[in-house]
């Protein structure tokens, strides 16, 4: 595996520390007045989902592990196990529902997800950027009603509650940005 040093950690990467496999969340750089720069990085465990900040200074290596991705096609849940097929190959495998995080909500039958493995093992999910739902309920359309940035609260049809413009109404399908949770336009 690849060494980097410390201040070439991105969002993004997954590192290997202490024993573990960690995602760095967020990194900021960080030069003070006096002493050596170094990179402040948020990191989560991708086993158990803790979080840890590190100090890692320019001169410090670590070992970034590269993820093997693969587009699986969800077929269906079952006690909290995701089952997905590799479309290659037809295979079958289940998955913690879990590596979906806030974003299960939004996983539709027959759906396209990238699963992230570490030597067979699926250390993360995700799913499309955008996804189309139907809204549930929504308070109805006020004519007049156009100021440029107000936003109405709403609900789709998997329970999350989101914010729309006004001009949405109940029953519309809308597409979802599913990493901001944000509404994007109508479908």
């Amino acid at each position: 595996m690849p060494k980097i040093n410390g201040n070439e950690i991105r969002p993004g990467n997954v590192l290997e520390h202490n024993g573990g496999l960690w995602a760095a969340v967020k990194v900021d750089h960080v030069k003070p007045g006096k002493g050596g720069a170094f990179a402040q990085v948020e990191l989560r465990n991708l086993r158990n989902g803790s979080k840890l900040n590190e100090r890692f200074r320019s001169a410090d290596k670590v070992e970034r592990v590269r993820l093997e991705q693969k587009d699986q096609q969800f077929l269906y849940e079952d006690d909290g196990m995701l089952v997905v097929m590799d479309t290659e190959t037809y295979e079958q495998v289940q998955l913690n529902a879990e590596l979906l995080g806030d974003t299960r909500p939004f996983l539709q039958d027959g759906m396209m997800i990238v699963v992230e493995y570490h030597e067979a093992e699926a250390l993360n999910a995700r799913l499309p950027q955008k996804v189309v739902c139907n809204i549930a309920e929504t308070e109805p359309v006020v004519k007049g009603q156009t100021a440029a940035n107000s936003f109405k609260p709403a609900i789709l049809e998997n329970g999350v509650k989101i914010s729309v413009p006004p001009f949405v109404g109940p029953d519309e399908a809308i597409v979802v940005n599913t990493e901001t949770m944000e509404y994007v336009e109508r479908a």
